[in-house]
């Protein structure tokens, strides 16, 4: 078992580096991702020395897309909420632009947590206003309160690839069930079923034995696809979407 982790996570960071390209502009340093934003577009972000370390910024891309088409996020509820998110990956917001600063001995980490947090806030509010009555996020905490789900909020846990990973809920071990890990994808894709799946077998053997995983996908607009399934299933972790959630409620409360 330990080999087969051990390969996937290798897959992954060779696609990872592979997938990632540079581009000078001026002082400053394009990042180009192989993750996808919410348009197929790569993700992109920006890097420069400053101070003896290194200033990283989307440039405002994230907040200012999701302006854009409809989505405001300067409701009490939403801006509490972005900032629980920035606040659990350690980055900044600064007039609407997503920031972080790093030391050569941190950037790799810190690199990670910027790409992890553009994610999750693109995740977060990817539906514009028109179309939504409130986040997937706030939806599913409500109903794990309603149900007598016991949880904790927003865990960053550590991984054996020595990256950090954010889960949105864990639930802890009771006499009847092990602990628990839940995952929520706003947006279900491959790219987010893979993301979460290497975050996840990453962190498991790290955890107590028997630790599960569960993704929570919001299929209100539209059903999961074969491939979301599949990348969820084959590396353990329980896709579970939105419309059938009562049928893990008892599993998750007991």
């Amino acid at each position: 078992m330990i080999e087969e982790i051990q390969r996937l996570i290798e897959e992954y960071s060779r696609w990872l580096k592979e997938g990632t390209s540079l581009k000078q502009i001026d002082d400053w340093v394009q990042v180009t991702t192989p993750y996808l934003d919410r348009h197929n577009d790569h993700l992109q972000f920006y890097v420069r020395s400053e101070d003896g370390g290194y200033l990283l910024t989307d440039d405002g891309y994230v907040i200012e897309d999701l302006r854009r088409t409809g989505c405001d996020v300067d409701t009490p509820k939403r801006k509490e909420l972005l900032q629980l998110t920035l606040n659990g990956f350690g980055i900044e917001l600064k007039d609407h632009e997503l920031i972080t600063k790093a030391r050569p001995e941190t950037f790799s980490q810190r690199k990670h947590n910027f790409v992890q947090a553009m994610l999750a806030v693109n995740d977060l509010f990817y539906l514009a206003e028109p179309h939504v009555a409130s986040v997937f996020l706030e939806d599913v905490q409500a109903w794990m309160d309603l149900a007598g789900i016991r949880y904790t909020p927003r865990i960053k846990l550590p991984g054996r690839s020595g990256y950090d990973h954010m889960f949105d809920f864990i639930v802890p071990r009771s006499r009847e069930r092990p602990e628990r890990l839940i995952k929520t994808i706003n947006r279900p894709s491959r790219d987010s079923a893979e993301t979460a799946a290497f975050a996840w077998i990453d962190v498991r053997e790290m955890r107590e034995p028997n630790t599960s995983a569960y993704a929570l996908l919001n299929d209100t607009e539209r059903e999961p696809g074969t491939p979301v399934i599949e990348a969820l299933t084959t590396y353990g972790i329980h896709p579970v979407p939105w419309s059938r959630r009562d049928t893990v409620r008892e599993e998750l409360a007991a």
